[in-house]
């Protein structure tokens, strides 16, 4: 299972301030994680069989569910968002998707008795919760994962960052996409996407 190189390198670091406890497993935040755990283990059961775009078919609606696809597109395009059309906006919202869910497509692509450890303890970020799970392989190192989650206009907690092994997905975007959206605007921006989307997908 390739989960090694889902997200590049940044530097935020899960932790760094004290957090209160605030909820066990029954929390809903933590509820989401593990129903997402679940459908991942059941997607890397398969792997092989599903193949790559198989994969893709059987996660895009559990990432559509779990994730607040539109605001991780705002926090990893930044504070430029503003001045984007409507239109553009949409447009990058899409190839976002399609990237995040490509990416665990990719990713979990196998299954080797992996299992998912979800810490029952649910901690507070202000008005958000932080939920963590470990990823254990018989043959390979433990992956730590953090999703930061946020109550979501339908009423559900939803994930608005990841961080693998206390790297922040949305950071490396930001600073993956900067220079592209400088010098190319968002139209740029989405080429970039839907490229790193079927290099994936490959």
């Amino acid at each position: 299972m390739s989960c090694k190189s889902l997200f590049l390198a940044a530097a935020l670091i899960v932790g760094a301030a004290p957090a209160a406890a605030v909820a066990q497993a029954s929390d809903p935040a933590a509820a989401q994680i593990d129903a997402f755990d679940n459908a991942l283990i059941q997607v890397m059961k398969q792997g092989k069989s599903l193949g790559v775009e198989g994969r893709y078919r059987q996660l895009e609606p559990a990432i559509e569910r779990t994730f607040d696809l539109a605001t991780m597109t705002r926090f990893a395009v930044g504070p430029k968002w503003t001045t984007i059309s409507p239109a553009d906006q949409a447009a990058l919202v899409k190839a976002f998707t399609r990237l995040s869910v490509a990416s665990y497509a990719k990713n979990f692509d196998s299954y080797d008795g992996e299992k998912f450890v979800l810490n029952p303890v649910v901690q507070s970020r202000g008005p958000d919760k932080l939920v963590q799970t470990q990823l254990i392989s018989p043959h390979d190192k433990t992956h730590d994962f953090a999703y930061r989650m946020r109550l979501a206009t339908d009423g559900r907690w939803k994930i608005i960052d990841v961080y693998s092994d206390s790297i922040s997905e949305l950071a490396t975007r930001r600073s993956d996409f900067a220079s592209t959206l400088n010098s190319g605007g968002a139209p740029a921006l989405v080429q970039k996407i839907d490229a790193l989307a079927d290099k994936q997908m490959k």
